[in-house]
């Protein structure tokens, strides 16, 4: 196995497992990384000015693709798929912490699965 495989299975393992746990371990919980003053994900979309159902539905496609970010372990053809949704969904966090001025530091996890979706995509 290359090292660049190793990597992109470590960046899958990482960004699936991350955006699963936020979703749906620590969605009801505080993080110095919620947009605005939220501590919880429901709160942290009112800030952003965005319904639950929003919430609901931005919250359904990250999990979707985590998880096919996770069976693009097995199965290659997922994988774009599950990587550019990621960064697009990423990328739209980023703007909603710009959106309310939140400080950079907190869209900071959002930056990092976008560049890491990106890394996996270019692999």
């Amino acid at each position: 196995m290359e090292l660049s495989e190793i990597i992109e299975i470590v960046i899958k393992l990482v960004v699936g497992l991350s955006i699963l746990n936020v979703w749906l371990i620590n969605r009801d919980k505080n993080s110095q990384w919620r947009g605005g003053n939220a501590t919880n994900m429901e709160e942290e979309f009112k800030a952003y000015g965005l319904s639950k159902n929003m919430m609901i539905i931005v919250g359904t496609l990250k999990c979707l693709f985590a998880v096919l970010l996770l069976l693009s372990l097995y199965l290659f053809k997922l994988e774009l798929y599950a990587a550019l949704g990621i960064a697009v969904l990423m990328a739209g966090a980023i703007l909603m912490h710009l959106k309310i001025n939140d400080p950079l530091k907190k869209s900071l996890p959002a930056a990092i699965f976008l560049v890491l979706s990106l890394i996996v995509i270019w692999i």
